[in-house]
């Protein structure tokens, strides 16, 4: 069923579920009952059920989402950023300004079994690896830069916590220095 043929209602109920869900899952993790999402949304268990049959279909939802609003961070940081450290810099800022709203492998989240959100995870590394190519062949990023260095370090820094703007701080600082670290022209 497409959001536009849920009733208003029904759509309310779904977002908020999701926005439950994924406080609940980074509070409590992945095995939160499903009668607390449903409380924290504040609808009843058989709510939940009519939108997602199942814990793991609720999981795979929020992780295919989260994957998407990574792949149109990375897209951003693509158009937006002037250089390859930039767009780097940009991609990881918007995982530290969303990390209470993703659920990711490396945050904590079910690995990926669905093809369709491989497929997204897939493309996310192609164009991180895209932004580094560009700067292994400017010589402004050091060579044996990955797009795996990248997404470990963004999920070290971006994982889900409570509200704490020093925190934000300290990982915008750590970003600082981890793009020196692999820079060749800083």
């Amino acid at each position: 069923m497409t959001a536009r043929d849920l009733r208003r209602d029904a759509l309310h109920n779904q977002q908020e579920l999701l926005r439950a869900a994924t406080h609940a899952f980074h509070r409590e993790g992945l095995r939160v009952p499903m009668a607390t999402i449903a409380a924290d949304a504040g609808v009843g268990i058989g709510t939940l059920y009519r939108h997602f049959a199942t814990r793991e279909e609720l999981l795979s939802h929020l992780t295919h989402r989260s994957f998407e609003q990574v792949l149109a961070n990375v897209e951003a940081a693509e158009r937006e950023g002037a250089t390859p450290a930039e767009r780097i810099a940009l991609f990881i800022d918007a995982a530290i300004r969303q990390r209470n709203e993703l659920v990711l492998p490396l945050h904590g989240g079910p690995p990926v079994t669905d093809p369709e959100t491989a497929d997204l995870r897939d493309q996310i590394h192609q164009r991180v690896q895209r932004i580094i190519d560009q700067g292994i062949a400017d010589k402004t990023l050091r060579p044996d830069t990955t797009h795996d260095d990248i997404i470990a370090f963004g999920a070290l820094v971006t994982q889900p916590r409570p509200t704490d703007p020093d925190w934000d701080t300290t990982c915008r600082r750590l970003v600082t220095i981890y793009l020196r670290g692999i820079r060749l022209d800083a």
